[in-house]
């Protein structure tokens, strides 16, 4: 099974290789409400490490999805654009974002695990 990790901004990415799937995790889902489109960047486009990549809309906001490490966009997951709401549904597979050949494989290492994860959200919500 892919290790899956998690930043503080509620994206997760999963690594196989050089190339990270990137989606958000079920509590930002969550916590944004009914999602109503997203924002894809170009493909090819290259981001650093916490750079704003992505937008998604939902009844309740805007938020930024932003880049968990170093790469360029080698896809993103047009059945989105269509279908926005998969995110809601299924954060952690149909609903993932984007592909991302990455630069800097180490930075992967650097975010939490499922575990550090669930700690830090249990954290926030007091």
């Amino acid at each position: 099974m892919t290790e899956k990790r998690f930043t503080q901004d509620h994206e997760w990415v999963e690594l196989s290789g050089d190339t990270a799937t990137i989606g958000i995790s079920n509590f930002a889902q969550d916590q944004l409400g009914d999602i109503v489109s997203i924002e894809f960047p170009e493909i090819n486009s290259k981001f650093k490490q916490k750079d704003a990549m992505a937008i998604v809309d939902s009844v309740k906001a805007s938020s930024d999805i932003y880049c968990p490490m170093d790469g360029t966009i080698i896809e993103v997951n047009e059945n989105l654009e269509d279908h926005p709401e998969l995110i809601n549904k299924s954060p952690y597979s149909e609903g993932w974002m984007l592909k991302l050949k990455v630069s800097n494989i180490s930075q992967f290492e650097n975010l939490m695990t499922q575990q550090q994860y669930e700690k830090f959200v249990g954290e926030a919500k007091g």
